[in-house]
């Protein structure tokens, strides 16, 4: 059965024991859902962003998209303020008239995921995920770095292969996308800002052999593991599709309200 989101969010929990310097791990052998696996900042936005859509509709102009996605994250962060938003993110969620500010950090690849699966071109792809990207991080590198993904996940979707997709992002985005997760693993740490962690992400994507390995390869490269996984997942679910016993772990995870939009978003793609 063909799902979305539930990449993105399995991703941030698999990855969630080993975010921060003292928990990184380098190795592709650890408990998948071990006891501490649990949900951040990763999934509450993108559920939020989720939802946005699906209130804004498809052909909404950026107006009407950009209010829907600050509103939506606004709700869901004020609901979920103990998760490890950034302090600047945090005082952005609590403004009347909220702002952007001039980051690169990761937080606009980490939420996209719904993009790039609910628009039936890459154009308009591209469109709401640098909108997505501007309510907030509003940088030409965090816009990449959202648009990149967003991308990926469009042509993932609509079978493209690794090859042709590692073309289109490094050809459109600039990013270094020869490396391998080897080269990589030895002198990687945590990195937040999106040109040090989109590649890493997509790369562990595009060396897997299914879902379940893109996620381990993320993880196993000792960085920002929850974004790292839940980036990589999301592209890795519109490529393979994600175990059903996956999701079956990650619905017992989630609140009645994430689960609702998850339902919602999906019933909207004629998903399941």
């Amino acid at each position: 059965m063909q799902t979305a989101l539930y990449g993105a969010i399995i991703g941030d929990m698999v990855g969630s024991p080993y975010e921060g310097k003292l928990r990184v791990i380098k190795t592709k052998n650890f408990p998948l859902f071990g006891e501490d696996c649990h949900l951040t900042d990763d999934t509450i936005l993108t559920v939020a962003v989720a939802e946005a859509l699906l209130a804004a509709g498809a052909n909404a102009d950026e107006v009407t998209m950009k209010t829907a996605v600050i509103r939506s994250m606004q709700s869901w962060g004020k609901k979920y303020l103990t998760a490890a938003f950034s302090s600047s993110f945090r005082q952005w969620l609590m403004q009347d008239d909220p702002k952007p500010f001039k980051k690169t950090t990761n937080g606009s690849a980490m939420r996209v995921s719904s993009v790039g699966w609910f628009f039936d071109t890459l154009d308009r792809t591209l469109e709401v995920a640098r909108q997505s990207a501007q309510v907030s991080h509003n940088t030409p590198e965090a816009i990449r770095g959202a648009q990149s993904v967003a991308s990926a996940i469009f042509l993932a979707r609509n079978a493209a292969s690794k090859d042709e997709i590692k073309s289109y992002v490094t050809n459109e985005f600039g990013y270094d996308l020869s490396r391998t997760l080897d080269e990589i693993r030895p002198t990687y740490s945590p990195r937040v800002r999106c040109d040090l962690s989109v590649p890493e992400a997509i790369i562990s994507f595009l060396e897997s052999t299914d879902f379940e390995d893109a996620l381990r390869n993320a993880v196993s490269l000792g960085g920002d593991s929850d974004t790292l996984a839940a980036i990589a997942g999301s592209i890795a679910e519109a490529f393979y599709g994600v175990p059903d016993e996956f999701i079956a772990e990650c619905q017992t995870r989630l609140t009645k309200e994430m689960l609702e939009v998850l339902r919602r978003f999906n019933r909207a793609l004629n998903f399941g």
